[in-house]
């Protein structure tokens, strides 16, 4: 009976090791995003997250001789519009490009038309100058970038 006993409680002891050794099943998660109706109509969504929107390719104008304190006011100027339209809705991304090639920068408009995305670019100081010229094409592109502007202002610690 002792033996019966201590065999028990062997294998009772070597059960115990070897599920203490097995690895453990990482619980299952499952990060599927969830529609979110209210996002999506406030962003102008379709079905497919997408939107339509105007991309603008800024161009050398033909006038590009003014002086630097010209050229320097009407840069300032330029990225005051940039500011205005931004803080309207209107427009959604803008950057500069780092090399020389011949389009300066790009804009995407929130808007349906060129037509549209045309008035936008006469309020432009640099464009009225003839310093730039805009190329615009219609473009659609995911509606997230809506909320670019919202999340920039959380990570800029200065304004242009």
């Amino acid at each position: 009976m002792k033996k019966l006993l201590l065999l028990i409680l062997i294998f009772i002891g070597i059960t115990a090791c070897e599920k203490s050794q097995k690895p453990q099943k990482e619980p299952v998660t499952t990060d599927i995003p969830v529609y979110d109706s209210t996002l999506a109509a406030e962003t102008g969504a379709d079905d497919y997250g997408m939107r339509r929107y105007v991309m603008a390719f800024l161009k050398e104008g033909p006038n590009r001789d003014q002086d630097s304190t010209e050229a320097a006011r009407l840069q300032r100027a330029h990225l005051d519009n940039i500011t205005r339209m931004a803080e309207g809705g209107k427009l959604v991304m803008a950057g500069p490009f780092f090399d020389d090639w011949e389009v300066k920068g790009i804009y995407i408009f929130a808007v349906e038309t060129v037509e549209e995305a045309e008035e936008l670019t006469k309020t432009d100081p640099a464009i009225q100058a003839g310093r730039l010229i805009m190329e615009l094409h219609p473009w659609y592109g995911s509606a997230a970038l809506m909320k670019a502007g919202d999340m920039h202002k959380r990570l800029a610690k200065e304004s242009i």
